[in-house]
Parts: structure tokens; sequence; C-alpha cells
């Protein structure tokens, strides 16, 4: 949030574990954030499924940073 206020986009990567969490908060906070949301769990996974979910999240989370106002 504190990016946004000043002009710098950013995107929070969450994983879907956290969902409500996250709308409960921005609603609290009246702010829209840019998120991405990955598989749940990330812990234990290893570097080969990280690297996929990554992959998997990249496209979004630009196409996020350039279009937000």
């Amino acid at each position: 949030m504190n990016l946004d206020s000043r002009g710098i986009p950013g995107v929070s990567v969450v994983t879907t574990g956290f969902t409500d969490a996250v709308n409960t908060q921005s609603a609290a906070m009246g702010f829209e954030p840019a998120i991405v949301y990955v598989a749940h769990p990330i812990q234990n996974r290893t570097a080969d499924e990280l690297d996929r979910l990554a992959d998997a999240a990249i496209e979004s989370a630009l196409g996020l940073l350039t279009s937000r106002d």
C-alpha cells in the first residue's frame, strides 16, 4: 500500500490459503491491492516446484504491474 500511495506499482504474491485474510484486510483498509495468488502451501516445496509456481505467476504479476494507474 505504501508503494502504491507513492505512485510505485506493486504486486503481492499470496498463497490461496490466505484469500480470506487478504479480502478482510483490504476491505478494512479501503484498498484494493494487486494480488497474484499461487497454490497453497509453499512451505516444504522443492526449488523446482517453487520455480514452476513462479513461472506460472509471472505473467499475471507483470500484467498487474504494467496496467495499474
